[in-house]
């Protein structure tokens, strides 16, 4: 009898950089997968592990239902042997739509619309409210025509109480008004007429502005409207006709351009509100529809009060309280009502309640464990962070536990504090306890130091890197002079790596001073911020940290720079100095894969000047067009300039192949053979930024580019590479290429979790380009929970306690030094130790 397999064996592992690998990956066993951005980790964990344990297990499917699943493509790998059925979490779930919330995506909602259509009670149409009863549950269950009748003790009527089916907000339980949304899209009166002491001649009424409304204010002017007059001393019957005048036609006399007067015998007058809503209604393109936005707000719906309920519903109630309010409760709220509930009911119901309560126990218990306390069930799913999302994602996988799986998890502690991480490895122990294998793709030192096993794949990144330069146990990845994960392992790596402001020295340039009154969990907040300094913002997911920072102050800048009305919620601001805010996130850039680094960067078309003046695109007469990609002329004819073809195959999944005419080239063999250098324009494609700067050193505008990319530690990058398939740390050093080498004394950047995909090499490198930008004059703002990044701040400022109703609170401000010193802070807790 053979032995039972205790690993997968990967064999000639070949996906995208990996350079025809052999490694072993224990069964029952935490592998953590470490190496820089870009070196080859998810190639390995996502591109192999991942693609050829799902393939194989829908490979037992029947043709038929495979079909309809999207399926994953066979790895380029020799061979995988030993592999489990396979289940990823990516880094990036999908964003929910605006009908998900937390209870829909954790199905929590699911076992408490059935808690309500059973154990709740019911009024009556006459007014008479009933007790919950065995009778009424039991009704629910009848099927055929009296399904879910009951009759009214007191008054005799018979009714049908809401089903669980009728709870559902994305059915027939949802409110009339907002269909189930819980928000209204409603046009703002501040923003129709954003500066009142204007004219309206001088364009105090906002809407007016729009195209083909220009001749508004003389049809205004018609009509009795003094358009010279500022609005705010307009009388009120003036400021009514501007506003809500009735949609007529007056005659007007127009004055054109050269100075003649047109005559209209029948000018519609359209009010200020009537031309927004006319041009939205007639609205074709993007950009006509941007640019109404920004006379719209999303207000909580007036008529369920943003429960998504339909009010009638709220008449079943449990324990006094209807499902709106139930759904309202924090999951830590709702697990203490949940254990209480039983105790509420009498013996004859109790045995239902105490099934109805273990089934929503079981659906709470792993979000609650991944320290999801804070949320609650109607909290929209749009409004959840990437962490947040992820741990939903793994919290409902959880719920399963499943055994003999492998599962993949790619950065599962994005978006986590460190006070979460120790939850984190409480699951994935709980996973290998079931008999599952787990392998986690991960920079977080803390999660790394809980593998039973480790990869570590470099020993660079892009080109230079897809080969595994260590492995095995953490002792033995920590001895291994090849790893460059090992010093912060050992906690031997420095830890600030940066020359940090002095404390009495932060505020020299001045500060941004932002107040807010009621924003989600802010009440009251007041914050001063050091301006050309590095400002770190910490905090438990859900402190509201993205709610002062991206929902308040990025708004409040430019609003104020636009001379339009602040944020409800900000009662005050000072930015005095600063007239541009760039925001950089880690999504990935371009939308398709003809975007690539050399098009991104904007070095394209420099390149493509350079193949126009070569004597052979001047005799052929061929212009900068004929060199891209992305027009006909120049590419391929077989693969229209992609280089690749797809393959549908039936009930296989598609295949991506090379194309067979230009071998991925892109362009035609005309195109190919004019050469610049001795290189044709695909052969420049495909140089590394590290490799084109001796190229193009002579060419000052190319040469800049390339030399800023390469500072950025992003040398190993292909110039034809596409952008959508770069790591989101790359993205992130990708989007600052342009603002390099600027003077910066008026920018605010503001970036939301900038260390997401960094290895802590990679952080250092980061900290060097934020560097660069505060000593052009930049003010740079992060929102983070990496410690490194933490603790090079110049000045930080900590949220919470904890998270929801638990936070909202400044907790502490001022150096990393400082907070770490504050009792209250968490976050100060770990600081302190990862300083010392």
């Amino acid at each position: 009898m053979s032995e039972k397999p205790d690993h997968i064996a990967v064999r000639g592992g070949r996906v995208h950089n990996l350079r025809n690998i052999d490694v072993d990956i224990p069964l029952n066993a935490f592998t953590a997968i470490a190496g820089l951005s870009g070196s080859g980790k998810s190639s390995l964990a996502m591109g192999i592990l991942y693609a050829e344990g799902s393939r194989r297990y829908l490979d037992a499917l029947s043709t038929y239902t495979r079909r309809r699943i999207s399926q994953v493509g066979r790895a380029d790998v020799t061979a995988v042997h030993h592999i489990p059925a396979a289940i990823a979490l990516r880094q990036r779930p999908n964003v929910p739509n605006e009908r998900s919330t937390v209870g829909t995506m954790s199905e929590s909602l699911n076992v408490l619309r059935l808690m309500f259509s059973r154990i709740a009670s019911h009024r009556c149409p006459n007014g008479h409210q009933l007790p919950p009863s065995i009778k009424i549950a039991q009704a629910a269950a009848v099927t055929g025509e009296h399904m879910g009748e009951i009759t009214c003790p007191i008054c005799g009527v018979t009714f049908r109480p809401p089903s669980a089916e009728d709870f559902a907000f994305n059915s027939t339980g949802a409110c009339p008004t907002c269909g189930g949304t819980g928000v209204l899209r409603q046009l703002v009166p501040e923003r129709l007429i954003p500066d009142p002491t204007k004219t309206i001649d001088e364009g105090a009424v906002a809407s007016w502005r729009l195209p083909g409304r220009n001749f508004m204010p003389d049809v205004a002017r018609a009509i009795g409207v003094r358009t010279d007059v500022p609005f705010d001393h307009l009388t009120k019957k003036e400021q009514h006709t501007v506003l809500h005048g009735a949609k007529k036609g007056y005659p007007v006399d127009l004055p054109s351009a050269n100075g003649r007067v047109f005559h209209m015998n029948n000018a519609l007058f359209e009010n200020a509100y009537n031309a927004v809503e006319d041009t939205a209604a007639k609205a074709t393109n993007e950009r006509t529809l941007a640019r109404l936005d920004r006379f719209y707000a999303m207000t909580v719906c007036p008529t369920c009060h943003g429960s998504r309920f339909n009010p009638k519903l709220f008449t079943a109630l449990i324990n006094g309280q209807n499902i709106a309010q139930i759904s309202h409760l924090t999951l830590s709220q709702l697990q203490h009502w949940n254990d209480e509930l039983a105790d509420t009911y009498d013996t004859e119901m109790r045995a239902l309640v105490k099934n109805l309560s273990r089934e929503l126990r079981g659906s709470l218990k792993p979000l609650l464990d991944l320290g999801l306390d804070y949320l609650t069930l109607d909290r929209a799913g749009n409004t959840l962070s990437t962490g947040e999302l992820q741990r939903l994602q793994l919290g409902r996988t959880l719920r399963s536990e499943t055994n003999g799986v492998l599962y993949v998890l790619d950065e599962p502690s994005v978006g986590l504090h460190p006070a979460n991480v120790a939850g984190l490895v409480g699951i994935i122990q709980k996973l290998i306890a079931l008999g599952n294998t787990v392998v986690v793709v991960d920079h977080d030192t803390n999660l790394l130091n809980a593998a039973d096993y480790m990869v570590e794949m470099g020993p660079g990144a892009g080109q230079d890197g897809g080969t595994v330069i260590a492995h095995g146990s953490l002792n033995q990845v920590a001895a291994s002079k090849a790893s460059h994960i090992a010093p912060f392992l050992t906690g031997q790596a420095p830890v600030i790596v940066r020359q940090q402001t002095a404390p009495d020295q932060l505020t020299v340039h001045g500060t941004i001073h932002l107040a807010i009154n009621d924003y989600n969990n802010l009440h009251g907040v007041t914050i001063d911020l050091p301006k050309r300094r590095l400002i770190g913002i910490s905090g438990f997911s859900g402190a509201g940290k993205t709610s002062l920072i991206l929902d308040s102050l990025i708004p409040a800048i430019k609003a104020q720079r636009k001379h339009e009305p602040l944020p409800r919620q900000v009662t005050a601001l000072t930015a005095k100095g600063i007239r541009r805010v760039v925001s950089v996130n880690s999504v990935p850039v371009g939308k398709n894969a003809r975007s690539t680094v050399a098009t991104y960067s904007g070095i394209f078309d420099h390149i493509r000047a350079l193949f126009v003046q070569t004597p052979a695109a001047q005799a052929k007469g061929w212009d900068a067009g004929h060199f891209s990609y992305n027009t006909e002329g120049g590419v391929c004819p077989n693969c229209g300039g992609t280089g690749t073809i797809s393959l549908d195959i039936q009930y296989l999944p598609d295949m991506v192949e090379t194309c067979p005419v230009c071998h991925g080239k892109r362009y035609n063999p005309e195109t190919l053979a004019v050469q610049w250098h001795g290189l044709s324009i695909a052969d420049v494609l495909d140089l590394s930024i590290r490799d084109a700067l001796p190229l193009f050193q002579d060419d000052p505008a190319i040469a800049a580019i390339l030399q800023h990319l390469a500072d950025m530690g992003l040398g190993y990058l292909v110039l034809g590479e596409s952008t959508p398939a770069i790591s989101g740390g790359e993205a992130q050093r990708l989007k600052l290429v342009t603002e390099m080498g600027r003077n910066q004394k008026s920018s605010l950047f503001v970036f939301d979790e900038p260390s997401v995909g960094l290895h802590p090499e990679d952080v250092r490198t980061l900290l060097k380009v934020f560097e660069s930008l505060r000593e052009q004059g930049a003010t740079i703002i992060y929102i983070e929970h990496d410690l490194d990044m933490l603790a090079n701040a110049d000045y930080l400022v900590d949220l919470g306690p904890r998270g929801g109703d638990a936070g909202g609170k400044i907790i502490a401000a001022g150096t990393p030094q400082q907070v770490a010193k504050t009792p209250a802070s968490i976050t100060g807790r770990y600081l302190a130790k990862h300083l010392h």
